[in-house]
């Protein structure tokens, strides 16, 4: 473990500076960013104090590697009182370095935690579902089991089976997984102070990667027979037509990622744009910030609510796409009966 400099002694729950004011102005820019963005902190509220505003965040561990080095494990609040092996806080406030070495961040961040508290829920869920069946076999589901059962059997038989047929067992584990994994996130992330998991374009790429896979390695001869040969078609519109149909093996993956973040992050910049209008209108005047306000926390209250339908939409929208392109590539079609 690599020792970072001595610091001085001071809490590593709050750090002073002022993170929504610029030049006595209200940033809702910056405020809005940090919200929605990932971070080695998890910051949870401001408050004023002499000398600017006090932030309460937790700060989580930096797991840094670079071959000068080695591993660097340290708080991120060390960085707040100087370089710590080398690693410092830029103008964006992001971990460089002094030397301009490249380095690894294998770091817990905010998102990276909020996924963990997720998969324990998640493992809890399912954990005392299971545990009801196994304590009262043949006898009809209460509680967390009742709700569960009813989640369980929507996806499997509005997202699952009327595509993937007599495949849907196969793929239920992962389908479900995902669905719960997404709706989940996106609730924990309408929390005050909760992570914009979903809205982080790294982790609906690497969910909508492993449908890729999955359409991959369950696709069949005449999924690639369709795409690369395409029965029926004149082969001047073949030279036109495969290229076509192999871009959207890639567009399928794509499609899957940018829905869900775009409309996750949508739902909380909406929101807190909302909010931030009353302390900009309050900046003009007092009076202009107090009429605002009215409009601001009703529009804000009326988004909120969507978003909780959003977040059950977008997980059942997320699963039933996948569905789909991965019965697309291994649902076996007959073309010769089709053309005669």
């Amino acid at each position: 473990m690599a020792h970072g400099e001595e610091e001085p002694n001071h809490s590593s729950s709050t750090q002073n500076h002022e993170p929504e004011k610029e030049d006595g102005k209200f940033n809702a820019k910056k405020v809005i960013l940090e919200h929605i963005s990932d971070s080695h902190e998890w910051h949870f509220f401001s408050y004023p104090s002499e000398g600017g505003y006090k932030d309460v965040a937790l700060p989580l561990p930096c797991i840094l590697y670079n071959d000068v080095n080695g591993f660097s494990f340290f708080l991120f609040n060390k960085l707040h009182h100087g370089s710590v092996d080398g690693y410092s806080l830029n103008a964006e406030h992001h971990i460089g370095r002094s030397d301009g070495e490249g380095f690894y961040d294998l770091s817990i961040t905010k998102n990276v935690l909020a996924m963990m508290i997720s998969s324990i829920l998640l493992i809890l869920l399912f954990r005392t579902a299971a545990k009801g069946y196994t304590a009262r076999p043949n006898q009809a589901p209460t509680g967390i089991q009742n709700l569960m059962e009813v989640l369980v059997s929507f996806v499997r038989d509005e997202a699952a089976k009327p595509f993937l047929g007599n495949k849907t067992d196969k793929y239920l584990p992962y389908l479900l997984t995902v669905f719960f994994f997404i709706w989940i996130n996106n609730m924990l992330g309408l929390l005050p102070g909760g992570a914009n998991v979903t809205g982080n374009i790294a982790v609906t790429t690497t969910l909508a990667i492993f449908t890729f896979i999955l359409i991959i390695t369950g696709s069949r001869k005449h999924y690639w027979m369709h795409i690369l040969n395409p029965p029926g078609i004149p082969f001047g519109v073949k030279i036109i037509l495969v290229p076509v149909e192999i871009l959207g093996i890639l567009t399928k993956p794509f499609a899957l990622l940018i829905r869900l973040f775009a409309n996750m992050t949508a739902g909380h910049l909406i929101v807190l744009s909302f909010l931030s209008m009353i302390f900009i209108f309050a900046q003009m005047s007092p009076i202009a910030g107090g009429g605002i306000s009215l409009f601001s926390v009703a529009f804000s209250t009326f988004i909120y609510l969507l978003e909780m339908l959003v977040c059950a939409l977008q997980a059942y929208i997320f699963t039933m796409l996948s569905s789909v392109f991965i019965s697309e590539a291994i649902v076996e079609h007959s073309h010769s009966e089709e053309h005669h």
